[in-house]
């Protein structure tokens, strides 16, 4: 497609994009909205009224996407299956790299769009003949972490209006430009499906017999007490084991067959210097394999590892680690990094 200076942007209603779409047509860009219906707690439909009555005020097209039976399909029943298979899910990297940005491309490329955009707090950058991900500027909003499986096709038509402001300087935006509904909105938290407590969700879409309690055992066998039900614990997880020793005690392992939680009172034992990722994503491979100044990530926001990256015989990726990293968890995301460029990622298989 050529280039335009029409503009797809994702439009939640929240604040975020709200004033990704001011700054946007600000720049010069012809703005259309689209609001995607992933999943609504309760009927509650109210976002899409948000996202309509900004557009209407700021004089910008407006439509609406369908997308809950795919997000069902591909985001929540994924979510189910991990939890259930004794796995740490990753949906709003998932989302992200394959539902949202893909479907973004798709309908721009119907509408003769050049440009998708989004509310995310990051940049790109290109170097060395790539298109990658980069740091947004504000350190506690940066949204990284999660796009580390994008193409270049993507990335190269994205624009990113807010990834060199602060989220206060983007509720500032809004209030100066009396969007007041905007500028107060709560951030939104956790999953959007389950933003509080991922256990009663899992009670309500599975079946009472699939979740027994069971038992929690020591790293020789030996029986400590009782669980809720194995699907209820990760990999590393200290509080809210409802055991109690005098001591601190992590989940090291979970053995979904016998209905099992392995519990160590030492974090040491939880500790590997290797890792193998399926499902990656390399932007780069010569800027990335054998070399020994890759960051790896495995939490949002947490935790920055030394590393060398190499493939296997069997197409994982092998992620040797410089120091012990404690409480990797098989399900989990790794994104890897130069200083603060997004060089892949992929998701943990052992």
């Amino acid at each position: 497609m050529q280039t335009n200076n029409r503009v797809l942007l994702g439009m939640s209603g929240g604040t975020d994009s709200s004033v990704a779409a001011m700054l946007l047509m600000d720049a010069g860009y012809e703005v259309t909205g689209v609001t995607f219906r992933f999943y609504e707690k309760d009927n509650n439909t109210e976002y899409l009224d948000d996202a309509y009555n900004l557009c209407q005020r700021l004089g910008i097209r407006h439509i609406t996407y369908d997308l809950r039976d795919k997000f069902k399909e591909y985001i929540i029943d994924y979510f189910i299956k991990e939890y259930m298979s004794g796995r740490t899910p990753v949906p709003c990297t998932l989302c992200n790299n394959y539902l949202k940005w893909p479907i973004l491309k798709e309908i721009a490329d119907k509408e003769g769009i050049y440009h998708i955009a989004t509310g995310h707090y990051v940049q790109k950058t290109f170097c060395d003949g790539y298109w990658h991900i980069k740091n947004g500027s504000d350190p506690d909003k940066d949204q990284s972490f999660f796009l580390w499986g994008l193409p270049q096709d993507i990335m190269e038509r994205m624009l990113l209006p807010l990834g060199n402001i602060t989220k206060t300087r983007v509720r500032e935006i809004a209030a100066e430009r009396g969007f007041m509904k905007a500028a107060t909105k709560k951030d939104s938290l956790g999953v959007c499906f389950c933003p509080m407590d991922y256990r009663s969700f899992l009670r309500k879409n599975v079946s009472p017999a699939s979740i027994k309690p069971g038992i929690f055992c020591d790293e020789d066998g030996n029986n400590i007490g009782k669980h809720e039900g194995y699907p209820f614990y990760t990999i590393g997880q200290r509080r809210g084991l409802g055991i109690y020793m005098n001591k601190a005690l992590f989940v090291k392992e979970i053995l979904p067959e016998e209905n099992k939680v392995v519990i160590s009172d030492k974090l040491s034992s939880l500790e590997q210097d290797e890792m193998w990722l399926t499902d990656w994503n390399i932007i780069n491979p010569e800027s990335l394999l054998g070399k020994d100044d890759v960051i790896v990530k495995i939490r949002y926001r947490k935790q920055a590892n030394r590393c060398t990256v190499t493939m296997t015989g069997e197409g994982l990726l092998h992620v040797k680690l410089h120091e012990p990293l404690a409480a990797i968890a098989p399900g989990q995301a790794a994104a890897l990094y130069r200083e603060n460029i997004v060089l892949g990622g992929g998701i943990i298989n052992k």
